[in-house]
């Protein structure tokens, strides 16, 4: 049997079998039709048969890795969420194995979670079940990928603007195809538990599966995190608590396996409590400034103490506190012959290069011009 280009084998019908050459016999006529159409649908049909077999051999002899079945979590395995915790790997090695990379920038608080940035190659693996969700969003490019759950396949575009979700204890195989950039939060159920309950509403009993979702909101709140991480321990771990609870906010509300609403916070601080908090900030010593902190120094859940806290100054706790340290630094710039070295040691700053980053953020300038232009 002839074989074409790819090695597959051609089907040929011969319409007159009984004719021993190629050209049809002499008598050929109307009367022999019938005949001749049961020779053409045997042939036809043996045919096929042959080669469908003959293609299916030269199928499954080939190792296909990308769409093989065990390679595949099955519908039973991928949402497996009430599986023992212990069975669980920890969200940051499980992305370490799958990634094959070291996070490029990393920021851990156990208590909020972890804000990892990842540039990482190609990847053709299975995700297992972590203990944390994962949220993620793409800061930069547009890269196709594919995400297979059982017998579902999800494709899209990861691109800024849009968010991927993978559930913990949840599984799924992924096929990206070029090196990307990908910024991830780890966010434990626990967390996601706390804000649903200081927020008065049900804890989910699952999240939805997203791949790569447009939800420009929480694409926003992750990429800022890229930014305002600033080398200040204080300010970060701040920020990392606020915007941990945010994002878990809006996955409530927009991610979760029902419909839920979280009502808007109606009043600020009292002038007692909001003066307690904003001393608490100003403190110059070790005092506790973290929101748990500030929280219930308030009598308040740090869900309700931040929106209350900008209800009445129009900051968040993090930005005041930001605004907080600049205008210090501003002070000291202009009124001390202290060299920004020893400005950035004295505000807190792991380095010189992280306050003159923070400052030129916040001012536009560099802190030397600024000073020179002040004098």
């Amino acid at each position: 049997m002839m074989h074409d280009p790819w090695g597959y084998p051609k089907v040929q019908v011969n319409l007159f079998p009984e004719a021993a050459g190629p050209d049809p016999p002499p008598d050929f006529g109307m009367w022999r039709l019938p005949s001749l159409l049961r020779a053409l649908r045997q042939q036809c049909r043996a045919s096929l048969v042959l080669t469908w077999r003959q293609c299916e051999r030269k199928f499954m002899s080939k190792s296909n890795l990308h769409d093989s079945p065990e390679n595949v979590p099955s519908e039973a395995q991928a949402h497996r969420r009430d599986d023992p915790i212990g069975e669980r790997r920890p969200a940051d090695e499980e992305m370490a194995r799958v990634l094959r990379t070291k996070p490029f920038r990393v920021a851990s608080q156990p208590s909020s979670g972890t804000i990892a940035y990842w540039k990482h190659e190609p990847v053709h693996d299975v995700v297992k079940p972590m203990v944390d969700h994962v949220i993620m969003t793409y800061p930069t490019g547009v890269q196709r990928l594919e995400r297979r759950t059982g017998r579902s396949v999800a494709v899209g575009t990861a691109r800024p603007g849009v968010v991927t979700l993978i559930p913990a204890g949840s599984t799924s195989r992924w096929d990206i195809h070029r090196p990307m950039h990908v910024l991830q939060l780890f966010l434990p159920h626990a967390t996601l538990s706390r804000v649903a309950d200081e927020a008065d509403v049900a804890t989910p009993g699952d999240l939805l599966e997203r791949t790569v979702h447009p939800d420009p909101a929480v694409s926003r709140l992750l990429m800022s995190s890229v930014d305002v991480l600033e080398g200040h321990a204080v300010l970060d771990a701040l920020f990392r608590q606020q915007l941990t609870d945010v994002v878990a906010t809006r996955i409530l509300a927009a991610h979760a396996g029902s419909s839920i609403t979280v009502r808007p916070t109606m009043g600020g601080l009292s002038p007692n409590v909001l003066g307690r908090a904003i001393n608490r900030l100003r403190s110059d010593s070790d005092a506790d400034v973290s929101l748990a902190a500030l929280a219930s120094d308030a009598g308040l859940s740090r869900f309700h103490f931040c929106r209350a806290f900008k209800e009445s100054t129009g900051l968040s706790p993090h930005a005041w506190l930001r605004q907080h340290r600049l205008e210090q630094a501003m002070n000291m710039l202009r009124d001390t012959d202290a060299s920004v070295v020893s400005v950035a040691a004295a505000l807190g700053y792991g380095s010189q290069t992280a306050f003159a980053s923070a400052f030129k953020r916040l001012t536009g300038e560099t802190a030397t011009s600024w000073r020179r232009r002040m004098r």
